[in-house]
């Protein structure tokens, strides 16, 4: 590996854990979105398996909410895994070119929403329907472009689940997300050795970037870094697009 290659991967994912250290989410977008910006889309997709598959794990399994978890949103997280390997074939069809400007544009919708604080509230009898849906949606757009969090987040947001129950059910949704990626990559011949030890390395500096993050949130106030962090994704999810389409 170029030493180039090697320090935009590992500053990425210091950068990427230490915004997980500070409010608890944002290392796969952050990650793929600085990483498609410079490497491109597929290698970005495969680099950033590893490192969203340990920091989420711990989040999915900790907390103590699993059987509510699974009893209420079993049929979003199905539909959300299970249309991950419909994107993944599509994406075999699709110029990566439009695929790296649909990625830029989540991430600026990403973006946009958290700037605004949008709230949206589902009504408890239209989870039936909107579970599936939304899930499908997510997944479709997981096996395209590689990020979990649009429009799943928002779904779950809506849902009114109590604050560590929905950091739980991200990271169960974005742990399950990660392995089947992970596999339709694979099987699609997206995931190579030399991208899977690049994968595994990167967990160091993220979890490194998780602990300063962790430090930096006792020195600033959260609402001031989400607000400079979703500021940063509306300009990269810009970037990604002009630079994908130019």
């Amino acid at each position: 590996m170029e030493i180039t290659t090697f320090l935009i991967i590992a500053v990425t994912f210091l950068l990427a854990g230490a915004v997980k250290g500070v409010i608890g989410l944002g290392l796969p977008t952050v990650a793929l979105a600085l990483l498609t910006a410079t490497l491109g889309l597929q290698p970005a997709m495969a680099l950033m398996l590893a490192p969203s598959f340990v920091t989420n794990v711990w989040q999915g399994a900790v907390g103590g909410h699993g059987r509510a978890i699974a009893a209420r949103l079993w049929h979003f997280m199905a539909a959300a895994v299970l249309t991950i390997w419909i994107g993944a074939a599509l994406a075999a069809h699709v110029d990566v070119a439009w695929l790296s400007a649909l990625l830029g544009f989540l991430t600026l919708i990403y973006g946009a929403i958290g700037l605004a604080r949008a709230s949206l509230t589902l009504p408890r009898g239209a989870e039936r329907w909107a579970g599936p849906l939304t899930g499908a949606v997510n997944g479709v757009l997981t096996g395209l472009t590689g990020t979990f969090v649009v429009p799943s987040v928002l779904y779950m947001q809506s849902l009114g689940l109590p604050r560590d129950m929905l950091i739980q059910a991200m990271g169960v949704l974005f742990t399950l997300s990660t392995v089947t990626l992970a596999l339709a990559l694979s099987d699609r011949g997206l995931l190579g050795a030399d991208l899977g030890l690049q994968s595994t390395a990167a967990v160091i500096p993220a979890l490194a970037g998780m602990v300063i993050g962790q430090r930096i949130r006792q020195r600033i106030s959260e609402p001031t870094f989400r607000r400079v962090f979703f500021v940063s994704l509306v300009v990269l999810g810009l970037f990604i697009i002009a630079r994908s389409l130019g």
